[in-house]
């Protein structure tokens, strides 16, 4: 089991939460995607808020006005150091900052 981990792919990247009443976004990068997600629908079945900044909206609207939504997946390669990984999902959540409207954001 160990050495099945070990092998697993490594999928990181950029996802926004998403409160679909006010329509604004909280961009996040991480270096384990599905991690992210599980830990979103834990905060939702259990009523906990996932992030910070989203604490006054996730207890005026609840967890089940938020959605998370992929943006973009990056696969550690195996010649890529963790820093390399890690610094490449940071760029790429810089260029995905630059889509959005800052109105759009949570800050």
């Amino acid at each position: 089991m160990i050495a099945k981990y070990k092998e697993r792919k490594i999928i990181g990247g950029v996802y926004a939460i998403k409160n679909g009443v006010t329509g604004r976004s909280l961009l996040i990068s991480a270096q384990d995607l599905q991690g992210s997600k599980n830990r979103f629908e834990f905060a939702q079945k259990t009523g906990g808020c996932v992030h910070p900044r989203l604490k006054d909206d996730w207890e005026v609207y609840g967890g089940k006005a938020f959605s998370l939504e992929i943006l973009e997946e990056l696969e550690k390669m195996e010649t890529q150091t963790p820093d390399e990984f890690i610094e490449d999902i940071k760029v790429l959540a810089e260029l995905w900052l630059e889509k959005y409207d800052p109105v759009e954001l949570y800050g």
